[in-house]
């Protein structure tokens, strides 16, 4: 497996990656987006029953494709074990398939990048907040409350999937979760190795997102809440061990 470098002194790569399910009236535009600022997307179907993965391809993405539906947690694994056994790449910036994230604010993860080095960059939508629906807003502020208490990592926002990762970073982890939890795993794990978490502001297409994202406000919460739960014990028993660190 070709290792990533770590040092800032290999290939100035930054690779798009896509988790989608479903999003063959938006992908394309996501992807074309993308394009315009990054070498290359790859985009996981997760399952699709529609064309999602032929309009990625005409709009210029590399295609893995699971045979049925694993959930995003599992999109984001196959994608970043695929970039890991690549070519050397500096970080890979996600975005979701159905157009809330604007790819015209990609510069922005890039160019903080390259003055932090941070582990994990992750797009804050806090100004949009205001507009969004209820439910989702309070299960968004009750999931980035979690983060803060069992981890100490403050973000305004830790529910945005338009994130930047660090090729060693990834080297480093092994997502468990399959769903949306995998994204607060990373976070937790990141916390955990005391390793940089920053925040950009970023520009919503569509705010509120209802009607396009896969997310379940309840269930998928508690899903997220449960993972820094599992997180913070593992790392307290470890500790509380005789032979723990």
């Amino acid at each position: 497996m070709a290792k990533p470098e770590a040092d800032g002194r290999g290939a100035d790569i930054f690779i798009g990656v896509i988790p989608a399910l479903n999003a063959s009236s938006t992908i394309g535009t996501v992807v074309a987006g993308a394009l315009r600022h990054l070498p290359r997307v790859l985009v996981v179907d997760d399952g699709s029953t529609d064309d999602t993965s032929t309009r990625a391809r005409a709009a210029g993405a590399y295609v893995l494709r699971h045979p049925h539906n694993l959930g995003k947690g599992a999109g984001l694994a196959t994608a970043f074990e695929h970039l890991l056994a690549g070519g050397p790449f500096q970080a890979a910036i996600t975005l979701d398939a159905d157009g809330q994230h604007d790819p015209e604010d990609i510069p922005a993860f890039v160019d903080l990048y390259r003055r932090e080095r941070p582990a994990v960059i992750v797009g804050s939508r806090d100004r949009d907040f205001a507009t969004m629906w209820g439910p989702r807003r309070a299960m968004n502020r009750f999931s980035s409350a979690s983060l803060r208490v069992f981890s100490g990592v403050d973000l305004p926002d830790s529910q945005r999937g338009f994130r930047l990762y660090d090729a060693a970073f990834l080297a480093r982890l092994r997502l468990v979760g399959r769903r949306y939890e995998a994204e607060m795993e990373a976070l937790m794990r990141a916390a955990e190795w005391h390793l940089l978490i920053s925040s950009v502001p970023i520009h919503l297409r569509v705010v509120d997102g209802r009607a396009t994202s896969h997310y379940r406000p309840l269930r998928d919460t508690v899903r997220i809440v449960g993972t820094v739960l599992r997180q913070w014990l593992r790392r307290h028993f470890a500790r509380s061990r005789p032979d723990g660190p």
